[in-house]
């Protein structure tokens, strides 16, 4: 994986197989609205259940694109911040700021997430893939045992 590139770069589109690959990493490509109203859909304790399950599938497999992203020589932390920033963006995923804040603690930023987007106002924090992503990154960038909480959304006040 060649990281001088943007993500957006290496993208291959493959129209005959009917897929896109980074490297040997396939992605997918769907509208928010349609994956974020599958949630609405759920009955509030299943909607919460299913939000931690999706945080966790994404820590785990984006974890994988983590490990690629470091093999590929985003090692330092403020390397790994960088790839994430310009592949967040090329992905759709918003636009993301990282503030250290002190020994162990950073914070982040996400502007016109899709998952906020797709879910509207809700009165409850939708963004579980983000938290799964950060969640992979979280002891690169600060330590292990760190913890990734969601402490505002769009979808909580119309942000």
């Amino acid at each position: 994986m060649d990281l001088s590139k943007r993500f957006s770069e290496r993208l291959r589109h493959d129209v005959d197989e009917g897929q896109m690959r980074d490297g040997s990493i396939r992605y997918l490509m769907m509208r928010p609205d349609a994956l974020m109203g599958m949630f609405a859909r759920l009955e509030p304790d299943i909607r919460a259940k299913a939000h931690v399950a999706l945080a966790a599938s994404v820590a785990e497999f984006g974890g994988r694109s983590i490990a690629a992203y470091r093999t590929s020589g985003a090692v330092s932390p403020d390397a790994l911040m960088q790839t994430i920033v310009e592949t967040s963006a090329d992905l759709g995923w918003g636009c993301w700021e990282f503030s250290r804040r002190g020994e162990g603690a950073l914070t982040v930023e996400v502007r016109n997430s899709p998952f906020a987007d797709g879910a509207g106002l809700t009165g409850e924090a939708v963004c579980a893939p983000i938290i799964g992503i950060l969640s992979a990154m979280a002891p690169v960038l600060v330590g292990e045992g760190a913890v990734v909480t969601e402490t505002t959304c769009a979808s909580l006040h119309g942000e």
